[in-house]
């Protein structure tokens, strides 16, 4: 870097030094922060040195600490725009995300690693386990993501190709033709970015999950609004538990699912006591093979108990699940033996 333009940048790589090559693990003397100066084309005298540090401090509002090492004063920055466990949380959310995928994960903990120090930086990515987690193929997710949203601002129908996956792992398109619809939203909902808006060809609303899109083309065409759509009402119904005919029903549950109960409805959800070991909830719920896979995953520790409509349906699920099983202990023998 020619001398001249390092002297109009000074304070700039100053605070870069700060921020990027000290924390309070790792703190920098001023020889040690004039010497990184120095091979970046920077001559500083030690009296403007601490200028410039006064300066960062005081007018463009850099936390810079000073501490005592020994016989030494060092520098380096304290309270930064996202703390530690900031970063952890995001990039521990980055890496759980099935909808990006693996290599798109580590590019962005690796940006988010640029928010800190390089020494908080390189523990960061250490700590976050990207390979080996259930991720999407489609390495071009992160941009359907910005060209869905470009069109819900712009207020456009978009045209895409959609696939699902064969037993191959190949891609199975599901028409020769492009889908078109009018987005509203995007949602994430079990571990999945969707695309929500009105599918004029079903005449209703739909969503089609983003990593599975293809081709995604922003359209001259207006969308087809809808007054009545709600983002939250949509999800509560089509990818909870919620879908299908509503009745209130009562379930007894063991005390040891209180916090199931409460991750599902709610913390304002009103918990009856019903014996020593178990309480009670009466909500409304939708009779659906979702609500029942959910209740499943108890076993005897929860329990429907009225109407009888919702009891019976249950029962009827149960008979499914068995009647599968039944037919393969036929084929194989009760021992499972070919």
């Amino acid at each position: 870097m020619p001398r001249t333009n390092g002297q109009k940048l000074k304070l700039l790589l100053l605070a870069d030094i700060l921020r990027r090559q000290s924390d309070e693990g790792h703190p920098l003397s001023a020889k040690e922060i004039m010497s990184r100066l120095e091979q970046l084309g920077v001559s500083v005298e030690r009296k403007s040195f601490y200028a410039d540090i006064e300066l960062l401090r005081d007018t463009y509002g850099l936390d810079v600490i000073s501490v005592r090492v020994g016989p030494v004063t060092k520098y380096y920055v304290g309270q930064r725009d996202f703390e530690p466990a900031e970063l952890q949380l995001l990039a521990d959310a980055v890496a759980c995300s099935k909808f990006i995928s693996e290599k798109k994960s580590s590019e962005l903990i690796k940006k988010l690693g640029t928010l800190t120090s390089e020494y908080q930086q390189g523990e960061l990515i250490r700590s976050v386990v990207v390979a080996n987690r259930v991720k999407t193929e489609n390495q071009k997710i992160y941009y359907n993501v910005q060209t869905i949203h470009d069109a819900i601002n712009e207020k456009r129908r978009i045209r895409f190709k959609y696939f699902n996956y064969g037993v191959d792992k190949k891609k199975q398109y599901k028409s020769d033709e492009y889908y078109e619809m009018s987005p509203y939203s995007l949602a994430w909902e079990d571990e999945n970015y969707y695309c929500i808006g009105y599918y004029e060809k079903y005449g209703s609303i739909s969503n089609f999950r983003v990593d599975r899109m293809e081709q995604i083309q922003i359209t001259d065409i207006p969308i087809i609004e809808s007054e009545d759509f709600c983002i939250a009402d949509y999800s509560r119904k089509v990818f909870g538990m919620f879908s299908g005919e509503t009745v209130r029903a009562k379930i007894v549950f063991d005390n040891s699912l209180t916090s199931v109960v409460m991750d599902k409805f709610g913390s304002n959800v009103t918990m009856h006591r019903s014996d020593e070991n178990h309480f009670f909830i009466s909500r409304e719920v939708n009779i659906s093979p979702t609500f029942y896979a959910w209740m499943l995953q108890f076993a005897d520790k929860a329990e429907i108990v009225y109407p009888p409509e919702l009891i019976e349906g249950m029962k009827n699920h149960i008979r499914k699940c068995a009647r599968v099983y039944r037919a393969k202990r036929k084929q194989t023998g009760e021992n499972g033996d070919e």
